[in-house]
């Protein structure tokens, strides 16, 4: 079973540090190839930034996936989650759309994450996925996600502080939000007296079972021509069928 991982942030460090976390979570059970955005921001942290990573998402998927059985868009917030279904023809799990179910599912959830343009984000988002009066509170810190990233260590106090406030504002679970927190979860945990949810692991375990169960998430769009996108991106609009691109670098 192969899954692809998709940053389409173009920090490679940030694409390293997910994908570490994934392989230690999924072991033997699958095999992980993960990439970066080829183009656009080094963290998302604005809608423009967000706009830019849905078409570096679909430029990865179109390049690197023919060869897998599901693919993880490994950036909270999931810039093109749902254009990714469309044309990809295996289940496409996005990180915040697996987050935000599974904390529902055990009652009002809260999100934690960096950077204050996430707020109103992700409270759109939440709501595009018909979870909003599950939605208790969404805290940001001032820190970016790959500020985050870079010194985990600086940013504990603000991140356990959030979710004590998310905690207080009625969510009965808190999500930390994005792929720079990834693995702070158990750290934060003796902090907070609610459960807390990594939003990295969280998309694991809805990739690996989407993979094993084989669904089928995509709808085929009607064929379109294209100017000046990347080959493989443009190849997939014409033949949303799934007809492969002939590649010279497959997946090992």
């Amino acid at each position: 079973m192969r899954i692809l991982l998709i940053n389409p942030n173009t920090s490679q460090a940030v694409t390293d540090l997910v994908a570490g976390h994934v392989r230690r979570q999924i072991g033997d059970r699958a095999e992980l190839r993960a990439v970066t955005g080829r183009f656009g921001a080094r963290y998302i942290a604005s809608r423009a930034a967000s706009a830019i990573a849905g078409h570096a998402a679909l430029d990865a998927m179109a390049k690197h996936g023919d060869a897998c059985d599901a693919v993880y868009l490994a950036c909270f917030g999931d810039p093109g989650l749902f254009a990714l279904r469309e044309l990809s023809p295996v289940p496409v799990i996005g990180m915040a759309d697996a987050a935000c179910h599974e904390a529902a599912a055990t009652g009002r959830f809260g999100i934690v994450t960096g950077g204050a343009a996430w707020g109103p984000m992700l409270r759109e988002f939440v709501g595009t996925i018909g979870l909003a009066e599950r939605l208790a509170d969404i805290t940001t810190v001032a820190a970016s996600g790959g500020a985050i990233a870079e010194d985990p260590d600086r940013a504990l106090n603000l991140l356990a502080q959030a979710c004590r406030d998310c905690h207080a504002a009625g969510a009965d679970t808190v999500i930390l939000g994005g792929a720079g927190l990834a693995g702070l979860a158990r750290r934060l945990a003796p902090e907070v007296p609610c459960p807390l949810i990594c939003s990295v692991e969280a998309g694991t375990r809805a990739v690996l079972t989407a993979a094993t169960a084989l669904r089928q998430l995509s709808c085929r769009p009607t064929p379109i021509a294209s100017i000046g996108l990347g080959p493989a991106l443009a190849h997939r609009l014409a033949t949303p069928d799934g007809t492969p691109l002939p590649r010279t670098d497959p997946m090992p």
